[in-house]
């Protein structure tokens, strides 16, 4: 009998379960190896975080055992390049500086910090130098590093580390000490570009004054000429600082910008001071016509001195009538050349033969005039010489009184001139007697001691204004 026939009698269905329940635990090892399989499967995957951990912070690193120390070296590795890295901007920085100053300003302070900026340049190039051959003598990265390598590299790069960060302290003191300096360069090159565009923009209307004055039919030459001699500056302008340095090309755009503001202005001004040329034309003519007419009547004054007075009183006189045709002459003469010079808008020309022509005739109205005048005053003395008397005695008087205000006795300075003006003044009324007397003798007398004693006057009371 096998063991099937043993098992007992029952309904089907609980056969057919006790068979699946043989089948499911009829081979126990089974399940005990698929879950070592996937345990093994997994262990890789609980790997990769620590795997990613050991990369982070650049490198290989060992898992196990002198970790710390190449932490060290690596920590210090990264120290050494960010100071590196400061040094660096704070040197490029430092540049710009320095090439602004120089740009503007050439003094000997100037040129001692240029000087101070290429030692700092070659200290820099000295640490740069040892922090770049410690970075090169060792590979952090190797995995056969032994502990005295690592120790050795993590001092050089903290050595190389301070001494950059030595020279960055120093270049920021040095930058700081600049400080004023290129406060004042950088506001030069602030006044560079606007002064640059004034002085193109004053060009601009300045040619545009003159397309306006052309255009109402005047010429002007001689300003287009001065325009153009303008536009070699322009061109230096132009190529700008970095040719011709900042302050020379500041006073040249000022320059620029006076000139042509000028040029400017005596376009504006051009078509008035045509007008006024031709109203000062029409004015002179005028009068030329008129001295003209007005000595002609020269000749019967003289006539009338010569019998009433004696020679000394009009001889100098006697040639008034030819000099002043001579010079009416002249005077027309000159403006013929003006009206030419108008006509040919040589405006300069003309303005300075109108100034001829106007002293011309200011010199012979006045003669013709002295002529009228010379009469009038010997009349009046002549019938009257009191008057011009007490006017000179009233003069020196007052003068006395002032020279004695707050003293006893006068400063000679001043008395010996009032003393010989008071001699002068009675020797002119004692030169009177005779039957011709000299009147016109008299009159210039007594207006001389007037004016000597004007300027006792004068000195004393600048003297007592300088005392008190």
């Amino acid at each position: 009998m096998t063991a099937r026939d043993k098992q007992p009698a029952g309904p089907p269905t609980q056969r057919r379960r006790a068979g699946g329940s043989r089948r499911a635990g009829g081979r126990p090892g089974l399940r005990s190896t698929a879950r070592d399989v996937l345990t093994l499967a997994a262990l890789p995957l609980l790997a990769l975080p620590l795997l990613a951990a050991s990369f982070a912070g650049g490198g290989t690193r060992r898992w196990f055992g002198r970790g710390d120390s190449r932490e060290d070296a690596q920590t210090a590795k990264d120290a050494a390049a960010e100071a590196f890295y400061e040094l660096d901007t704070a040197h490029r920085d430092l540049r710009i500086s320095i090439e602004t100053i120089t740009a503007v300003d050439d003094s000997p302070r100037a040129r001692q910090v240029a000087a101070d900026y290429q030692t700092f340049g070659q200290r820099i190039d000295e640490v740069s130098g040892a922090y770049i051959t410690a970075l090169d003598s060792y590979d952090l990265d190797r995995d056969d590093l032994d502990n005295a390598t690592i120790a050795r590299a993590r001092a050089d790069l903290t050595r190389a580390k301070d001494e950059l960060n030595r020279v960055r302290s120093d270049l920021l003191r040095f930058a700081e000490s600049i400080g004023p300096l290129l406060e004042t360069a950088e506001g030069q090159l602030a006044r560079l570009a606007p002064a640059v565009e004034r002085a193109r923009q004053a060009l601009l209307a300045a040619s545009e004054a003159l397309d306006s004055v052309r255009s109402a039919g005047l010429r002007a030459d001689d300003l287009a000429a001065r325009l153009a001699a303008l536009s070699p500056e322009l061109t230096k302008l132009n190529q700008g600082a970095g040719q011709h340095g900042v302050q020379e090309t500041v006073r040249r755009a000022n320059e620029v910008l006076r000139s042509a503001e000028a040029v400017r202005e005596e376009a504006a001004q051009l078509p008035a001071r045509a007008a006024e040329i031709d109203r000062r034309l029409v004015s002179l003519r005028t009068r030329a016509q008129a001295i003209t007419t007005r000595a002609t009547g020269v000749a019967p004054i003289l006539s009338e001195l010569r019998r009433r007075y004696s020679v000394a009183c009009w001889q100098d006189l006697q040639q008034v009538p030819a000099e002043a045709e001579r010079s009416v002459a002249q005077a027309e003469e000159k403006l013929a050349e003006a009206q030419q010079a108008r006509s040919e808008q040589r405006w300069a020309d003309a303005t300075a033969r109108i100034g001829t022509v106007r002293a011309l005739l200011n010199s012979t109205d006045e003669a013709v005039s002295a002529a009228g005048d010379r009469l009038r005053r010997l009349d009046a003395v002549s019938a009257d010489r009191s008057k011009e008397v007490e006017r000179t005695r009233f003069a020196i008087r007052d003068a006395q009184r002032l020279a004695m205000a707050g003293r006893a006795t006068p400063d000679p300075r001043h008395a010996r001139p009032l003393d010989q003006a008071v001699e002068r003044l009675e020797r002119a009324v004692s030169g009177l007697e005779g039957r011709h007397p000299d009147w016109w003798h008299f009159l210039t007398e007594t207006e001389a001691v007037r004016q000597s004693v004007a300027r006792v006057v004068s000195e004393i009371r600048g003297e007592r204004a300088a005392g008190g």
